[in-house]
């Protein structure tokens, strides 16, 4: 019995505990929800919510002339929340009403699955009520305006679930045009070009907002929680002009592609400002093809013949010679200091001028003018070259620019033939900008701008900031030792047997310039693999300078074609004639017709003959009829004070004439000879890119103008 009762009073007491056990559960089980509930629930929240930046709008690069170079465009995220209230409500009235059309939509637009499998997910995402649900990623803008029509999605996002995340994309719209120089703006590496060096006017500031995290990692924001609005960033419009571009870019990949040479550079300046107008710059992929891989123009090399204006000015300006002072070309080959000077081909020349020396590119004209004149005092040559500022970075507004070597007197790596060696662009390094920086001040009366592609600063269409020209040095030398270098560089151009007379022999206007050609090193193989640089650098037109242009050229290994007047002179003369034609030459004539017999005003009129013939009898306007029925387009001119029609006859393979016509037969004329038109203004064509009776190749882009 008493055992009984011992066993007795153990299990009761056992009871008891685990009901006091439960009992305390069962409490602190309330006290937690209860009492304590906000306190763990916003703890609860502090783990998955997170405050994320919301990045602004990044600003757009525009050009001078006003097209889009860098721009960002939005791109757009779709989610579906199927545990919105907006969509459940109901039980899914709406949802489940609008579910066949939405599918229908859906797959109509993205085209990647069936109505039935679109129907199959909605509804799977519906029943298991999943989160912010990616339905459709990387969505473009025209394509999201069509989405947000659809069934259900144009009810909004409080009642449809569905949410868009909407991202920005950075796009060039012109591609390959002054890709390195525009840049790139990108996220998870280093940025380039002027995405680099006005990233902080670009950029904007970015804003801020919570998001929760659910299942999967998947960020979703908070609705009107603690949100701070990103500010956009800022329009950067630079100097760089389209249409100058676009001329020097096809220049320089025509003599690229034409030579298989290994890379390449072409800058234009404008003479009195110092803008850049054009900066190309192409390398050769390993698939033969060329792109904007490398910024050339800023990187230093020797510069081979264009330096020997730096020593033509240096020994002008310091009286050492004159340019009818003789000079002994010893038939093309000096000896100095145990080595040996050559010039690029021997001859029998002796005793010739200084001017002739240089329009002849000698190297042992230049070397014995510099030794001769500097061997005794080495530093006041390189002071020259510092005071030309070649011995220090340019100051152009873009990241990248290498400095460049111009050794010193008594240095490491000054020897006996240092000098004579400067003296025809070897043993100095300096980019083909300085090159540009140097003929333009030559160009501009001996001012030396400071080369810039920055024009101005906008923010919401309100120009906030302007950049204005600067000028680096007044003068870069006295007015008769300029205007000795100009006739020395015009000659070169002009003057028979000179290394430019047969590349601009017959030019409707005048050049001042100089062409290069230098050996260059293979790395280990050294000097063997004859390599040439191959360039250009001048102004025009010379008797009133506006454009200044440096063209370099680094050649294959044994090319065939290596001077720089066989590879580098095309490429500038191209780009010189198309500028001259743009932007130089004056319009004689004023593009109308008049009825008045009498009138003293010169008229020119293009179009289809019958169009022509319609209007003119309209008009009540007499003309004479000489073109021939079976063409086409005819040109309406003034001929012995009446109007007279008369054939403009236009063929494949050349450029014909378009001032005159309308935009309708300019781009009839141009497309049918496979010619990609850019337009800018209205009315009639006053300008084009590409000259008449120039070749074209199909594909070929053009630029013209309406007035």
């Amino acid at each position: 019995m008493e055992i009984k009762n011992d066993i007795l009073w153990r299990v009761y007491v056992s009871y008891l505990v685990v009901a006091a056990i439960c009992i305390a559960i069962f409490a602190k089980a309330f006290y937690v929800q209860q009492v304590q509930g906000n306190y763990w629930r916003s703890l609860s929240d502090s783990l998955h919510e997170r405050i994320e930046e919301i990045d602004a709008e990044r600003g757009t690069i525009f050009s001078e002339d006003g097209e889009m170079l860098s721009t960002s465009i939005p791109q757009f995220d779709i989610y579906i929340d199927f545990a919105a209230d907006g969509i459940r409500e109901d039980n899914g009235k709406a949802f489940f009403k609008n579910l066949d059309s939405l599918s229908y939509c859906l797959s109509q637009l993205f085209k990647n699955k069936t109505p039935n499998e679109y129907k199959n997910l909605l509804t799977k995402g519906y029943n298991l009520k999943k989160r912010y649900y990616p339905l459709k990623k990387k969505v473009n803008f025209e394509t999201y305006r069509q989405f947000e029509q659809f069934p259900l999605v144009r009810l909004g996002k409080n009642k449809s679930g569905f949410i868009a995340e909407v991202k920005s994309i950075r796009l060039n719209p012109y591609q390959l045009l002054a890709y390195r120089t525009i840049g790139l703006d990108r996220i998870n590496s280093q940025k380039v070009g002027l995405e680099q060096t006005y990233d902080t006017l670009l950029k904007g500031t970015t804003g801020k907002r919570l998001v929760r995290y659910i299942a999967g990692g998947v960020s979703m924001p908070v609705d009107n929680t603690y949100q701070i609005e990103p500010e956009n960033g800022k329009d950067i419009i630079i100097t760089l002009d389209t249409r100058i571009q676009e001329i020097t870019e096809n220049a320089l990949m025509k003599m690229m592609m034409q030579n298989e040479a290994e890379h390449g550079c072409a800058i234009v300046m404008e003479v009195k400002t110092g803008k850049i107008k054009a900066i190309a710059n192409l390398g050769r992929k390993n698939d033969g093809s060329y792109w904007e891989d490398f910024n050339y123009a800023l990187t230093p090399t020797e510069p081979g013949s264009t330096f020997k204006l730096a020593t033509l000015l240096s020994v002008l300006e310091d009286k050492k010679y004159s340019l009818q002072s003789d000079v002994d070309l010893d038939g093309g080959v000096w000896h100095v200091n145990g080595r040996t000077v050559y010039d690029s081909e021997k001859h029998n020349m002796h005793d010739v001028s200084v001017k002739r020396a240089f329009e002849l590119s000698s190297n042992v004209g230049m070397a014995k003018l510099a030794y001769t004149s500097y061997t005794n005092n080495p530093s006041q040559y390189v002071n020259h070259l510092k005071r030309l500022g070649l011995d220090s970075v340019t100051g152009l507004d873009l990241y990248g620019e290498r400095s460049t070597v111009v050794y010193k007197p008594g240095g490491k790596f000054w020897s006996a033939t240092t000098l004579p060696w400067m003296a025809f662009g070897y043993n100095i390094a300096i980019t083909p900008l300085h090159t540009a920086m140097l003929y333009n001040a030559v160009a501009n009366n001996g001012k030396m701008m400071r080369p810039y592609l920055l024009e101005s600063v906008k923010k919401d269409g309100i120009t906030i900031k302007e950049a204005h020209p600067v000028v680096l040095r007044d003068s870069i030398c006295s007015s008769e030792t300029l205007q000795e270098l100009k006739e020395c560089l015009i000659g070169v151009c002009k003057d028979s047997g000179s290394t430019a007379y047969r590349l601009f022999k017959g030019t409707t206007y005048s050049v001042a310039g100089k062409t290069g050609t230098a050996l260059v090193a293979n790395g280990s193989h050294g000097y063997g693999d004859h390599i040439y640089q191959s360039s250009f650098a001048g102004f025009f037109p010379a008797d009133n300078p506006q454009y200044t242009c440096v063209v370099v050229i680094k050649n294959k290994p044994y090319a065939a074609l290596f001077y720089g007047a066989s590879v580098a002179g095309p490429v500038f003369e191209e780009i010189a004639d198309r500028l001259y034609a743009i932007n130089l030459q004056q319009q004689d004539n004023s593009f109308y017709a008049t009825a008045k017999i009498n009138d003293s005003t010169a008229y020119k009129y293009t179009g289809i003959q019958t169009d022509l013939k319609k209007i003119a009898n309209q008009l009540h306007i007499r003309y004479a009829d000489s073109a021939n029925t079976n063409v086409w387009f005819v040109n309406l001119n003034k001929l012995n004070n009446i109007p007279v029609m008369m054939n403009n006859n236009i063929s494949k393979g050349t450029m014909p004439l378009l001032n005159g016509m309308g935009l309708k037969d300019a781009l009839y004329v141009c497309e049918n000879i496979g010619l990609s038109v850019n337009v800018s203004g209205i009315g009639k064509v006053t300008a084009q890119s590409i000259a008449a009776g120039q070749p074209v190749a199909k594909g070929e882009v053009i630029n013209i103008e309406l007035n």
